[in-house]
């Protein structure tokens, strides 16, 4: 039967159809983008075009890359006649283990070795059979400032390690020195002549187990003999040096004597010799020195006496004069300066003056809110006062207020936040149990009932982040006033030049800090100065007082040159971790005293705790929380980054415990931290996307003011308040969708939070002493 050609199969809409495949010349990527974006292929065909180098090009690039590091890595090995001795700390990790008895040692290392003292303590030794030169210090663990600041300057660290193991003080201090900033080590073991051989690989391999914490590829090294010292110096000698950049971007010098004159006009105050070897960078003798724990100087005059110390015999006959390299000039050199004197006109608002301030204190006292004359309560709201909004005493399960304390009960309040989330550590050395009433005569009550309302603050904190309870006693729209809504966090914008507190008058800004500070930089890189590092060089101190001159004589004093602008003031943001050797971890409250090692400044300050997080706006942080990281935020002197922060919080007992370390992340006043609290309601009646809500607020005012902030649930509804129900505080809600009975209606409202101006820099003497029972 014949086939009907025009009833053939034709395909149907599920037909494969297979691409051609196309021959020819094709589009590069480059030009396909192009062509998306719409440039034209003439766009990208007039760029230069980059030849590619053959194999033996690239392999001569990277033989010559190598040379150049390889020369570079030598240049830093080696030390001339001309270059100042490797300064060498020497830390015992372990009380047992004195630092001044591997002195002893050093000294026998080579009989041909030149040996003397200097006037603060230092033992310098020359080598000539290997022609080098070394400065050995000898540190104390018990105090942690005065290692701190000698090992900044510290070319070399030598950790002395007994076969009784490390400490709780070397603990301390090896997990203080790694976040300051670890120069080039050696780690020894002293005491293996003591045990038997046959104990020697254990006691190695326990100490080693130990280590790995800090150091975990560090090998150790015999430290018995003299022989074993001089391996070590020689080990020492050829090492690659590790960088520290916060302390080789700036000039400094460790002090190795130390000569006091008063003026001649009577005064307490004089002119302070320091001598020693400067390192780093050279100094001008027209910027401004830092002296860790007394605070910043300028320089009269900067002398060269020759150097004491010379590694040839022919240099030591030489007697040579002291040489001025250099004196200051009045009209060129920076002033110590370090606040801003505000101007009161200079502003789009005035400030108020003495008498509104003190009438403003009077009625915070008497809970009366001021609202400023031709402002209505809402636009009052906005105005910024020095002092935190008062809080209500049936209020207490609000935390995220702080309450103002008249002036003649500022000190016992600051004792009483001082004393917080302290507690004693009783030691019972006898077998038999002790009285209870004994035992209660020696337990700090009052301590162990604040850190116990700190934890359970803390805790409610981190379960139910920002949540407060309206108050039944005054109305919420007075409550809150100072605060708004937003209806995003991240793209509402807030103006960060708003209603700024006076102490934002008296620190200093840059316009773009990134900018300055690699300008400053690259001016530091270029200068060439007299002085030239490494130069023994005689600095005059101008105005250093007498107290302040005993207060350097018995530690090891080293004086920094600081770069431009680092003395004034401003607000530093700084990133801080929890350390390792805080094992309770117990939350820090925010605006709680603490002591900061900031790069070579040590001050005490209130910081204000933020989210580590990316945007213009950061989330306020009631609590510094175990296992997290926060922004603490706090007037202090610039300082350039990269600059690590140590992060101490002292105890009853004058002992510091380091809480947090970290760095500086950015010197910037318009960083913006929103204090957030949240009011939550229970819908009492739900219809579709309707409800009725109670228990957010109590009176239909505050339900008429609050109507324009958005609502959201915590199933993620979203709505607003369409009208208030009643005088009770019921009010009708309107939402994107059904609300669900058990779901919570939120009202997020927010507040921008200021540091408060507590920089000080008195400190007291912090000794930690083991305890020997």
């Amino acid at each position: 039967m014949a086939v009907n050609k025009t009833e053939a199969h034709r395909p149907g809409p599920y037909k494969q159809s297979n691409k051609a495949h196309k021959t020819g010349r094709h589009r590069s990527k480059g030009q396909i983008d192009a062509a998306v974006k719409g440039k034209s292929v003439l766009h990208h065909a007039i760029k230069k075009h980059t030849k590619k180098q053959k194999r033996i090009e690239r392999r001569n690039i990277g033989v010559q890359l190598r040379k150049k590091k390889v020369e570079e890595a030598c240049f830093l090995k080696r030390r001339g006649p001309k270059d100042p001795p490797f300064l060498i700390a020497v830390v015992s990790l372990n009380e047992v283990l004195s630092p001044f008895k591997l002195l002893e040692l050093f000294e026998k290392a080579d009989e041909g070795a030149t040996i003397s003292h200097s006037a603060q303590g230092y033992m310098h030794m020359s080598l000539p059979i290997m022609k080098q030169r070394f400065t050995i210090m000898a540190l104390d663990t018990k105090d942690l400032f005065k290692l701190l600041d000698a090992l900044k300057v510290a070319d070399i660290v030598i950790f002395a390690i007994p076969v009784a193991g490390i400490d709780e003080l070397g603990e301390l201090a090896i997990t203080s020195i790694l976040a300051q900033g670890l120069p080039t080590y050696s780690v020894t073991i002293t005491g293996l002549q003591y045990l038997p051989i046959n104990k020697h690989s254990a006691a190695k391999h326990d100490i080693q187990r130990s280590l790995t914490r800090w150091l975990p590829e560090e090998k150790l090294q015999c430290l018995d003999k003299p022989s074993d010292a001089l391996n070590l110096f020689r080990r020492i000698s050829g090492q690659k040096k590790r960088s520290v950049i916060q302390r080789d971007r700036r000039a400094h010098l460790l002090a190795e004597n130390l000569d006091f004159k008063l003026d001649s006009d009577g005064a307490n105050s004089g002119t302070l010799a320091i001598s020693g070897y400067l390192r780093g960078q050279s100094l001008s003798v027209n910027s401004l020195v830092h002296i860790p724990g007394v605070g910043d100087f300028q320089m009269s005059e900067i002398w060269s006496p020759g150097d004491p110390y010379p590694l040839s015999e022919l240099a030591k006959k030489i007697e040579s004069s002291p040489i001025a390299l250099a004196k200051a000039d009045p009209a060129l050199q920076e002033s110590l300066e370090s606040e801003n004197t505000p101007d009161p006109m200079d502003a789009e608002q005035t400030w108020p003056t003495a008498e509104e301030l003190q009438q403003a204190a009077e009625n915070r006292k008497k809970k009366v809110i001021k609202v400023p004359k031709g402002f209505s309560e809402y636009q009052a709201a906005w105005i910024m006062e020095d002092a935190e909004e008062v809080e209500e005493s049936g209020n207490s399960g609000d935390e995220d207020e702080e309450m103002e304390v008249p002036a003649d009960d500022a000190d016992s309040d600051a004792k009483s936040a001082a004393s917080e989330e302290e507690y004693d550590t009783l030691t019972v050395t006898s077998e038999a149990p002790m009285g209870a009433e004994k035992y209660d005569a020696q337990m700090d009550i009052e301590g162990e009932q604040k850190l116990l309302q700190t934890l359970k603050d803390a805790k409610t904190d981190a379960a139910f982040p920002d949540e407060v309870d309206t108050p039944q006693n005054m109305p919420a729209r007075v409550r809150f006033q100072k605060y708004r809504g937003l209806q995003s966090f991240r793209t509402s914008p807030w103006d960060p030049k708003e209603n700024l507190p006076l102490d934002y008058a008296r620190i200093f800004q840059f316009q773009n800090f990134d900018r300055t500070k690699k300008r400053i930089l690259k001016e530091q890189e270029e200068k060439e100065c007299i002085p030239t590092p490494g130069t023994y060089i005689t600095v005059l101190v101008k105005n250093v007082t007498k107290d302040q001159y005993q207060s350097l004589i018995c530690q090891p004093t080293v004086l920094y040159g600081l770069l431009p602008y680092e003395q004034k003031m401003s607000v530093l943001n700084l990133v801080l971790r929890r350390s390792i050797l805080d094992e309770e971890q117990l939350p820090i409250k925010s605006k709680e005293p603490m002591v900061f090692q900031c790069g070579y400044r040590r001050f005490k300050a209130c910081p204000v705790f933020s989210q580590h997080t990316n945007g213009a706006k950061h989330k306020f942080e009631r609590y510094f929380q175990p296992n997290s990281v926060v922004v603490a935020t706090v007037f202090a002197p610039i300082v350039f980054p990269p600059c690590s922060v140590l992060a101490f919080k002292p105890d009853k007992n004058n002992l510091l415990e380091l809480v947090a370390t970290g760095s500086v992340l950015s010197v910037n006043p318009d960083r913006i931290i929103l204090k957030r609290v949240v009011l939550s309601g229970h819908p009492l009646k739900v219809r579709k996307r309707s409800a009725i809500v109670r228990f957010m607020f109590f009176n239909r005012e505050d339900i008429e003011w609050f109507k324009p902030v958005e609502l959201n649930t915590k199933y993620g509804r979203r709505g607003h308040i369409k009208e208030p129900l009643g005088t009770h505080g019921h009010m009708k809600c309107v939402f994107d969708g059904q609300l669900k009975s058990q779901d919570s209606v939120l009202l997020t409202l927010y507040k921008r939070v200021f540091p408060k101006w507590t920089y000080d820099t008195s400190l007291p003497a912090v000794t930690h002493e083991m305890d020997t029972e």
